[in-house]
């Protein structure tokens, strides 16, 4: 078989043409099965056509997960972060319509972290003198230049990071971190951190109480010792047991 030979897609049985094969570990991708996988995922070269497979089904299975959130809450400018508050679930995307896209939706309990990284750059501004060169303020001028990079870890079995500016372009500014510019882009990564890492810790609460066993009260209405139900009501009389 010669160089520039036609490969067959080990995925939908396709032909590959020249410049769209994405090599896997033991086999061989076309450019349209690989963008079906998650945008998060880098691994591809070391995955099998097997594994290859496997994440094309869970994709699949995402859509009826996308078509089912509904955002209560969004964070971020360009890509945003999307919280389902009601059903414990987010997505990251800068995605209009969320079904062309087909974003990841994960679960709040899947975040382990999340880091807020600041990318700086400092660039001098300088003057003509009277012979026209360029010559340093006295003193010195700066303008500074920063991207702010949003990092989620999280346990998948696709992927373990969601890693993404924050910023939709990058901030210019003569004053610095003073700026309003990047006062309000660290308030916004300082507002995505602590509603994903609040939200995980609520649900992890919320299934340790789930699991605690329960203790037998004295209902205030009834008098009856009682085990309340899930609503924290007497089993008997059916009244409010304070927790």
């Amino acid at each position: 078989m010669g160089l520039f030979d036609k490969k067959e897609c080990d995925i939908c049985g396709g032909k590959i043409g020249m410049l769209g094969n994405r090599k896997l570990e033991d086999g061989n991708c076309c450019k349209d099965c690989a963008k079906k996988l998650s945008p998060w995922f880098s691994d591809r070269r070391k995955s099998t056509v097997a594994d290859i497979n496997e994440q094309l089904a869970y994709r699949e299975a995402n859509k009826a997960e996308v078509s089912a959130f509904n955002t209560t809450r969004t964070l971020g400018k360009g890509t945003k972060v999307l919280l389902d508050e009601d059903a414990g679930k987010f997505m990251v995307t800068a995605a209009r319509r969320l079904e062309d896209e087909n974003p990841d939706v994960l679960d709040f309990s899947q975040v382990t972290g999340c880091i807020i990284d600041i990318q700086e750059r400092r660039n001098e501004l300088k003057r003509k003198d009277h012979e026209g060169k360029d010559v340093s303020y006295n003193p010195p001028r700066y303008t500074y230049s920063f991207d702010f990079y949003v990092t989620i870890n999280v346990n998948s079995q696709w992927f373990d990071e969601i890693k993404f500016k924050l910023n939709s372009s990058t901030i210019t500014e003569e004053n610095g971190r003073q700026s309003v510019s990047f006062r309000e882009h660290e308030a916004l990564g300082a507002e995505v951190k602590e509603a994903l890492t609040k939200l995980r810790q609520d649900v992890r609460e919320g299934v340790v109480s789930a699991r605690a066993p329960k203790v037998a009260q004295t209902c205030p209405q009834c008098g009856a010792t009682t085990m309340p139900d899930a609503n924290g009501r007497c089993e008997f009389c059916g009244g409010a047991v304070a927790g």
